[in-house]
């Protein structure tokens, strides 16, 4: 099947604006099991995925929960729509209860194949702006692949870990997740949709949540280090209950390797900049 011409959509814009509220930030602590800033802290390292949330109308949502395409993201029917990676520049943070806006543009479309089939990769760049001053730029890849079945087994062997977390997404978090960034994908908390219709053996875990759970580990074990850029992708779904790491190891004085790992081998992996 030939892939659309999807050229039209380069450089299509978005913007969003929201007030960082502090009630919601509250059950964005919850929801992933941290602590709660309070107004005028800090948001915590990729705490921004909560916010700056398009909704549509039921009636423009597709089969598998997310809104249907041909919006703002160009109209890919047939496939499954997964989170694949991004990259992230923190200037400094966004500050809880002070309004601010993100502002996104459509920057790539480009069709890979894959070992399952065709991959179809729409990278989004995001702008957070508060006060007048950039805070984070953002570049997200999300991908959408031909139905086929997922890959399931690691074959990346972790890493030693210098520090290391461990959690349990069950049920209850993923829907708690789902709810905090209002994400529809009904993997998340739809078992006989996830399970009949794309192929997985149970609720999927979040790209997002284990993005965020790598940060928040490194931040723990490093309080006093200033997060720089961040280098993320995703290389296999992580299901529901089974728990995982979420790890890392210092490579020199100003980069750390993270990863999210189970049964030894890792699922998500990142590369973390930083300074004192």
């Amino acid at each position: 099947m030939t892939t659309p011409d999807f050229s039209a959509w380069l450089g299509r814009t978005e913007s969003t604006d929201d007030n960082l509220d502090v009630g919601h930030v509250r059950k964005v602590a919850l929801a992933i099991g941290e602590t709660s800033p309070a107004a005028g802290e800090a948001l915590p390292a990729l705490w921004q995925w909560a916010f700056f949330i398009e909704g549509v109308p039921y009636a423009e949502i597709g089969d598998d929960g997310h809104p249907r395409r041909g919006g703002f993201l160009p109209p890919i029917e047939g496939r499954n729509r997964m989170w694949a990676g991004g990259r992230v520049h923190f200037h400094q943070p966004l500050r809880v209860g002070t309004p601010a806006q993100r502002k996104s543009v459509i920057a790539a479309v480009k069709e890979k194949e894959g070992r399952t089939g065709k991959l179809l990769f729409v990278t989004v760049t995001h702008q957070y702006v508060q006060d007048g001053v950039v805070c984070i730029d953002e570049e997200q890849d999300i991908v959408y692949r031909e139905p086929s079945p997922p890959k399931l087994t690691g074959s990346i062997e972790a890493p030693e870990a210098q520090w290391s977390e461990s959690v349990t997404p069950d049920a209850v978090m993923l829907f708690r997740y789902s709810a905090v960034t209002y994400n529809g994908h009904r993997i998340h908390y739809d078992y006989p949709y996830v399970t009949e219709v794309e192929g997985y053996p149970g609720l999927v875990v979040h790209g997002p949540l284990l993005a965020t759970r790598m940060c928040s580990a490194f931040q723990k074990a490093h309080p006093e280090k200033r997060l720089q850029t961040l280098s993320y992708r995703g290389l296999r779904p992580l299901i529901s209950p089974q728990p995982f790491q979420a790890a890392g190891r210092l490579e020199n004085d100003e980069k750390a390797m993270l990863w999210v790992e189970q049964d030894g081998t890792l699922a998500h992996q990142a590369e973390l900049t930083f300074k004192s």
